[in-house]
C-alpha cells in the first residue's frame, strides 16, 4: 500500500505561481512513476504531467507545456508541481498518483494505468 499526499493548493490571482508537493510512503519510492492529475466541477480527470523514476523522463500535458514543471527529489520521498503563470482555467482539485508496474510508461497520460491517488489539494486562480 502507498500513501499519497498532497499539500501546496490555494488562491493565486492569475499570472500568480504555485508550487504542489506530494509525499509518498514506502521504501521504494524511486521505483514508482509518478503523475499529477486535475479535474474541475463537471469534467473528466485531465492528465497534467508525468515524470520517469529517475526523474530523466519527464511528459505534460498541452495545456500546461511550457507553464508547469514537474520534478521529484527521491531522497525525500516527494514529487513536485510547480505551477506558473497560472490561469483561471487551471482552476481544479490537483492529484498526484503513482504507477508501481515494472513495465509502466514514464510520464504515462492514462489515469488508469496509476495505482494509488492521494487526496487531492485545491488550487483556485482567480481573474
Amino acid at each position: 500500500q502507498v500513501q499519497l499526499v498532497e499539500s501546496g493548493g490555494g488562491l493565486v490571482q492569475a499570472g500568480g505561481s504555485l508550487r504542489l508537493s506530494c509525499a509518498a510512503s514506502g521504501r521504494t519510492f524511486s521505483s514508482y512513476l509518478m503523475g499529477w492529475f486535475r479535474q474541475a466541477p463537471g469534467k473528466e480527470r485531465e492528465f497534467v504531467a508525468g515524470i520517469s523514476r529517475m526523474g530523466s523522463v519527464t511528459n505534460y500535458g498541452n495545456s500546461v507545456k511550457g507553464r508547469f514543471t514537474i520534478s521529484r527529489d527521491n531522497a525525500k520521498n516527494t514529487v513536485y508541481l510547480q505551477m506558473n503563470s497560472l490561469k483561471p482555467e487551471d482552476t481544479a482539485v490537483y492529484y498526484c498518483a503513482a504507477d508501481l508496474s515494472p513495465t509502466g510508461r514514464p510520464g504515462g497520460a492514462d489515469r488508469y494505468k496509476y495505482d494509488f491517488w492521494g487526496q487531492g489539494t485545491q488550487v483556485t486562480v482567480s481573474s
